[in-house]
């Protein structure tokens, strides 16, 4: 979420500092989060360091992207949650590119449905461990068309 001086909020800055420390990967990607709002998170994928040879953003840079944004959006809501010792692991993913990026991309994780978020909780409260799909979307800086989708099986566990 952005506070009225464009300055990132507390949730935000410290999952973007979580990403740099524990995935060095996102630092040389320049993966920067730009929201956490109303339960969807968005993060900025520059075009530079993730260019490929045809001058786009290259196909591996929006998977990690869009890997990411369900990730950083599990890790937000565990805490929201007062879960703070789970691990998260992506266990499956299936992308489709339908569009090239030719400049800056985002890439945003909604909320899944209300229900599921719920029997998610409950089950990682019993076993200590759970699974849930996320689906994910990498768009183009200033448009809602989708350069890429993804739906990701992310597990967390003790």
């Amino acid at each position: 979420m952005k506070h009225e001086d464009n300055t990132m909020s507390p949730e935000a800055a410290a999952l973007e500092q979580v990403l740099h420390h524990d995935i060095p990967l996102t630092q040389a990607m320049g993966v920067k989060v730009l929201s956490w709002q109303d339960h969807q998170l968005r993060l900025h994928l520059p075009l530079a360091p993730n260019i490929n040879h045809k001058s786009t953003l290259f196909g591996g840079s929006l998977y990690c992207g869009a890997v990411l944004v369900g990730w950083g959006w599990l890790h937000l809501r565990l805490k929201e949650a007062g879960i703070d010792g789970g691990h998260i692991v992506i266990q499956d993913g299936q992308i489709s590119y339908p569009l090239p990026v030719r400049g800056d991309a985002v890439a945003i994780c909604d909320a899944p449905d209300e229900a599921l978020w719920k029997k998610f909780i409950t089950t990682y409260q019993r076993r200590k461990r759970a699974r849930l799909t996320l689906h994910t979307r990498i768009c183009a800086q200033n448009s809602d068309d989708q350069a890429a989708t993804f739906t990701g099986q992310y597990v967390v566990h003790t």
